[in-house]
């Protein structure tokens, strides 16, 4: 329950959230790493990456309706933005955020 309410919190941000939901067994969500670590690269400090192992958290998965691995989501001030299940490659999903970056001033 702590870490549902961690999660809706975090999620909260006016920043867009990405949202990875993995296992550790899962050969393509390892391969999902290099992206989201580029991507936190590209993107710096306009977006938060987070991770959600749906082994340790089902509740979590459950809620958002995970039913595959890797699932990508994209919030943004609590809301779901964007989905997809599977392997998400960067220039696809950079497109995606760009569409719900807060101008800076």
């Amino acid at each position: 329950m702590r870490a549902t309410n961690r999660f809706k919190n975090i999620i909260k941000s006016e920043k867009p959230v990405v949202v990875d939901f993995y296992a550790d067994w899962c050969q393509p969500c390892k391969e999902i790493q290099p992206v989201l670590s580029e991507l936190k690269s590209n993107f710096k400090q306009r977006i938060r990456v987070l991770k959600v192992n749906v082994d340790y958290n089902p509740n979590i998965a459950n809620l958002y309706r995970v039913k595959s691995i890797p699932t990508v989501m994209v919030f943004k001030s609590g809301d779901l933005q964007w989905s997809k299940e599977g392997l998400v490659l960067l220039p696809e999903l950079s497109g995606v955020l760009s569409q719900y970056l807060v101008d800076e001033v």
